[in-house]
């Protein structure tokens, strides 16, 4: 395998922090764009990683940054964002850009991270991701996209949301709880993108369904969580009538933590039709054994811990 020049959008988000590791392991060379490298400090500590400052929405700059890449990473917007459209829409634009972006700049690789069931159901997050999609697919470059179910992992937003509001309340009213779901390890995520950066474009013009090996309902992960943690907090089931009403009164309210996009997201079970992982060669980890280790601890120190023992 040949050293790599990577370009990677949204290398400060939870998946990019954990994939740039990664993929410093196998020797790329990576540039990660950033509003503000002053705030991502940590991630500046690993080895062949450089932070850049620069709007990823300015078509000029991807370009310039994209150009003598042999690769770019989207991982811009793969959070549902608390539903609102106009970031859902601002998903699409930008994924655009990149593509238009990578041909100005004379890259040929795309590496894609979508959602799983995108372009299905009935929510504005899920049908943007289809759109991007479709862009992606229609650009004639060398792409692969990754459509993850719901990812877990140090400092992830399923399992250390659910953690705190657990916390904070005797009873949770949970819509939904009939939902279904493959929550996949983060690990399990950026191995499978850096097994596909490193396999010099066999991958290209495949989509990979992440899924892990455990389906669990949304009740049952909000159940093993409380668990996990120690817990008595009652889940109270909704119904879908009363689930919607939550939704609404919930994206009101400071930092949005539920809203009628993520509840109609929740009407699309999160299941995968054809194992992606094993396309790779990669057992993927189950969810419940790691809930011990994810409820406690402080993510951030884990994560600067793990730059630094990659750093040495």
């Amino acid at each position: 395998m040949s050293a790599k020049a990577l370009v990677v959008l949204g290398g400060t988000g939870f998946v990019g922090s954990h994939l740039l590791p990664r993929l410093a392991r196998d020797g790329h060379r990576i540039t990660v764009l950033t509003r503000n490298k002053a705030q991502h400090g940590a991630i500046a500590v690993t080895p062949g990683v450089r932070l850049v400052n620069a709007d990823v929405h300015d078509p000029a700059r991807l370009r310039d940054a994209f150009a003598g890449a042999d690769a770019v990473i989207n991982l811009v917007g793969i959070l549902n964002n608390q539903g609102r459209q106009t970031f859902q829409r601002v998903h699409v634009e930008l994924t655009g850009k990149v593509v238009d972006a990578c041909r100005a700049a004379g890259v040929t690789r795309l590496h894609q991270m979508s959602s799983l069931k995108a372009g299905q159901g009935l929510s504005q997050y899920l049908k943007t991701r289809g759109e991007a999609e479709a862009r992606v697919r229609q650009s004639g470059l060398d792409w692969t996209i990754y459509q993850p179910s719901v990812i877990f992992g140090d400092g992830d937003g399923l399992v250390g949301r659910f953690a705190k509001i657990l916390k904070l309340t005797p009873v949770l009213p949970l819509a939904r709880t009939p939902a279904k779901m493959a929550p996949t390890w983060v690990g399990d995520v950026v191995e499978a993108i850096a097994r596909c950066v490193a396999d010099d474009g066999q991958s290209s013009g495949q989509v990979f369904e992440l899924a892990g090996p455990e389906v669990l309902t949304l009740g049952a992960i909000v159940g093993a969580i409380r668990d996990a943690a120690g817990l008595r907090t009652r889940i109270l089931p909704l119904p879908d009538a009363l689930g919607r009403l939550q939704a609404q009164f919930a994206e009101r309210l400071p930092g949005k933590p539920f809203s009628r996009d993520n509840f109609l997201s929740l009407r699309t079970d999160s299941v995968a039709r054809t194992d992606g992982y094993a396309a790779l060669g990669i057992v993927p980890q189950p969810f419940t054994p790691w809930l011990p280790r994810l409820v406690g601890g402080l993510p951030r120190q884990r994560r600067l811990d793990a730059a630094r023992r990659h750093a040495r």
